[in-house]
């Protein structure tokens, strides 16, 4: 299908591919990774023509389509639906010639052709991809110009799922959809019949999507056979056999050195120095195993207050007198809570955030909170507040006057802006980087609530998982709204749904959230497929024995479906326990390395270690507890849903 030679690509001089080889047969999905400013954009635009090569060669099978999602929204007074049957030029012009042409034999042609790309089934199939990314059929009918520009991103990305091409290129694909459509997607992606690269941070994505990963690093590309999880497996695998190399290689080249220093001026060694000076002529400069350094977050802890930090009873709110988007809202958070938001955008749920940040006042009902609460609140447009001709040290030293420079500069380092890094200018960092900077400016004094609304949009893996384990650290509450599943399933231990004007607990996980929204849009299309009828009229397609089988496996799903439904407290048992163990063990990690600091064992110190020891035993033990509480609730559960 796709065939890379030796290709090279420079920027200003600096080479950003190097001789990149790759070959990628017909159906493969590959999932392209890198860190930000690695070239996977580059080399994706390479591939589609947009950019011209330095030297090599890009070679597509003859008469395969390519599709690219355009860059730019599409615009004007077209109705979605319109929108995205128009990007299949050839069928327009197809369907133009046969209202037009008095030809019986071009008439033929045509219409032959309008079956073989099946013209019939357009509108139904444009409307079904418009449906997963989130627009219903009122929707649909609905002119460009009546959404935003993130919604129109979705219109694009539906126009060139609509083509259905031979080899599809993806680039960061999810960064406008919310959980739900990024779901769809996903499914969407792993049943697609062609062959897919897929540059994307979302960590479930690149597992359930995907069977390969080209990892680019350093200008070259390594293709991985499987999922993410199994190339960060071998990875790390590789990564230990090449340090334990280097170490073995550093030994041998000391002893030979050893026995050349030695031996070199005594006569009767004098052959067997020589010999070993050749050895280590040989083998050559030992190459250090150099590891990228890796991101850290570090949310400073709140002092604890009294339950509860926030009591909702019966609130509505909204934007406009007497049209609420929520009802009857009941919702308690307390200090150890950890609350992902879920349902599709345009459904409330930055609405219900706000509210929680006391950006939002109610309309009616009774809202509670501690008077020393204190909400650091995310939200990505605000990102576009930030003043890009100052640096991230101005910014934080704006909201530290009198503080000396060094202690603006270590809350800057808790998020990874160290040196020239916090003196750069705002307007020349990168997305993900200023994402950082709104985190590093919202803790500062340490709130006893976090509210974060799509933190990780700009965030590439290594970030996501440092955010992943910074929250898991941090000891108040977190409110989440995401499209990662990845980051709910690892962060929160509580799914509250918001639809259809109402705030719920969701009894479940983010497993059985999936499943349940993909079980409703089978129904859907069921339904819109036989205007309400389930479909199945025996005709000659397996009979009654077909119904029987199906209501059979039905029903198993559902008695599936129960089971997990009664199991779900003792699975939320089992996520705060695991919450627990990390949070424990940052903290063991945390007093053992303030151990292996030498000054702790002067004599002036004593006291200090004394406390210090006796900390880590009370971590030990309560790690010790938790485990096994753990391991407990598990096999608990492990029985329930057995």
């Amino acid at each position: 299908m796709l065939q890379i030679t030796d290709l090279t690509y420079r920027i200003g001089g600096r080479v950003i591919l190097d001789q990149v080889s790759l070959t990628i047969p017909a159906g493969h999905k590959v999932g392209l990774i890198g860190r930000n400013g690695a070239g996977k954009s580059t080399l994706l635009k390479l591939i589609s023509g947009e950019l011209a090569t330095d030297g090599g060669d890009v070679r597509l099978s003859k008469r395969a389509r390519m599709g690219v999602v355009s860059q730019e929204a599409p615009a004007g007074s077209r109705s979605l639906l319109e929108t995205v049957l128009a990007a299949d030029t050839e069928r327009a012009s197809l369907l133009e010639e046969a209202e037009t042409t008095t030809d019986p034999l071009r008439i033929a042609e045509v219409h032959t052709r309008l079956a073989d790309i099946d013209a019939h089934t357009a509108e139904a199939r444009a409307a079904s991809i418009l449906s997963g990314l989130g627009f219903d059929a009122d929707a649909q009918r609905r002119a460009c110009d009546d959404f935003s520009g993130g919604w129109r991103m979705r219109v694009a990305l539906a126009a060139t799922l609509f083509l259905r091409p031979d080899l599809l290129l993806l680039d960061e694909p999810t960064n406008h959809l919310d959980l739900e459509a990024t779901i769809w997607l996903e499914n969407y992606l792993i049943n697609y019949p062609g062959t897919i690269i897929l540059i994307s941070h979302d960590r479930d994505l690149l597992n359930r999507a995907v069977k390969s990963i080209a990892h680019l690093h350093d200008g070259t590309v390594t293709l991985y056979g499987g999922n993410y999880d199994k190339f960060a497996k071998t990875r790390r695998e590789q990564m230990e056999l090449a340090s334990k190399h280097y170490d073995k290689q550093i030994a041998q080249q000391k002893h030979l050195q050893s026995f050349i220093d030695r031996f070199r001026a005594k006569a009767s060694k004098a052959k067997q120095a020589q010999s070993r000076i050749k050895m280590l002529e040989k083998m050559g400069p030992a190459i250090p195993v150099v590891e990228d350094r890796g991101i850290s977050f570090d949310f400073p802890s709140p002092k604890e207050l009294p339950p509860p930090l926030i009591n909702i009873h019966q609130g509505d709110v909204g934007y406009t007198e007497g049209n609420p988007v929520l009802r009857n809202i009941s919702l308690r958070v307390d200090m150890d809570d950890r609350i992902a938001l879920l349902g599709a955008n345009g459904n409330g749920k930055s609405t219900l955030a706000k509210l929680l940040a006391d950006r939002l006042e109610l309309m009616s009902g009774e809202k509670h909170s501690s008077n020393k609460l204190r909400i650091g609140y995310f939200a990505q447009h605000q990102t576009d507040e930030l003043r890009g001709d100052e640096t991230p040290y101005q910014h934080m030293a704006s909201l530290m006057p009198d503080v000396i420079e060094h202690k603006v500069r270590a809350q800057l380092g808790r998020f990874a802006f160290e040196g020239q890094k916090g003196d750069t200018k705002v307007k020349d960092l990168s997305g993900g980087e200023k994402a950082r900077l709104l985190f590093a400016l919202m803790t500062l004094d340490a709130p006893h609530m976090l509210i974060l609304d799509e933190p990780t949009n700009h965030l590439d893996i290594d970030s996501r998982d440092a955010l992943n384990h910074a929250l898991n650290a941090y000891e108040g509450a977190v409110i989440i709204i995401s499209h990662d599943p990845y980051l709910i399933e690892a962060c929160a231990d509580r799914l509250v749904l918001v639809a259809d004007g109402t705030v719920s607990a969701f009894e479940g996980d983010v497993a059985e959230y999936r499943q349940y929204l993909l079980d409703r849009a089978r129904m859907e299309r069921r339904a819109n497929k036989n205007g309400g009828d389930d479909g199945d009229n025996g005709n000659g397609n397996g009979g009654n024995g077909g119904k029987d089988a199906k209501r059979d496996r039905k029903a198993e799903r559902q008695k599936a479906a129960e089971k997990r439904k009664i199991a779900a407290p003792i699975k939320r048992e089992v996520q705060k326990l695991e919450a627990d163990m990390e949070k424990l063990t940052a903290r063991k990690a945390k007093i053992e390395l303030d151990m292996a600091d030498p000054t702790l064992y002067e004599d002036a110190n004593a006291d200090k270690l004394t406390k210090t020891r006796q900390e880590l035993s009370k971590v030990e033990n309560d790690l010790a507890m938790v485990e096994q509480k753990w391991i407990e609730k598990q096999e608990e559960y492990d029985a329930m849903v057995a």
